[in-house]
């Protein structure tokens, strides 16, 4: 007996995108029904997902997509996802108005945004900050002034670390 160790799905996001694109192709095969792609937001807010039940619940999210999102043309977006996987983007860059922002002055709001804008894209590359700086279009050394700047400490701003601890 040889003990393997795999990796869990929050570990391996930049796997995410390949696993879903199997899934999908693999449950379209055996329920009959057209193939569907996953939009960069679904994709994005996928790889933002902690992914509790590992590589099995991603599995079943893309077969309840298939499922619930029949009629919904080629791609699937970010909205059609599952409430859990859904929610776990950051409130400010969803489709949905948050009404804290709305009562803030520009320079919050703008702010607010930020840190969760980058606290969502460093959880998005597991806190690889090089591959974040390339993704969001970056120099890596002006991203660690950004992110000084902002008091976010891999991928959590120090104000929602005061509050967990």
């Amino acid at each position: 007996m040889v003990p393997l160790k795999s990796p869990h799905l929050k570990e391996r996001r930049e796997d995410i995108p390949l696993l879903s694109d199997y899934f999908l192709e693999k449950a379209s095969r055996i329920s009959n029904l057209p193939k569907k792609t996953l939009s960069e937001d679904a994709i994005a807010a996928m790889q933002s997902y902690e992914w509790p039940g590992n590589v099995r619940q991603l599995r079943n999210v893309i077969e309840w997509l298939l499922i619930m999102c029949p009629d919904v043309g080629n791609e699937i977006s970010s909205s059609m996802l599952p409430r859990e996987v859904f929610s776990s983007t950051p409130a400010a860059i969803t489709p949905e108005m948050n009404t804290d922002i709305m009562s803030m002055k520009l320079r919050e709001a703008r702010e607010v945004f930020e840190k969760q804008y980058l606290s969502a894209q460093i959880n998005r590359f597991g806190g690889n900050i090089s591959r974040t700086a390339s993704f969001i279009g970056m120099e890596r050394s002006a991203l660690h002034r950004k992110l000084k700047s902002l008091e976010v400490v891999n991928g959590v701003s120090e104000s929602e670390e005061k509050i967990s601890a």
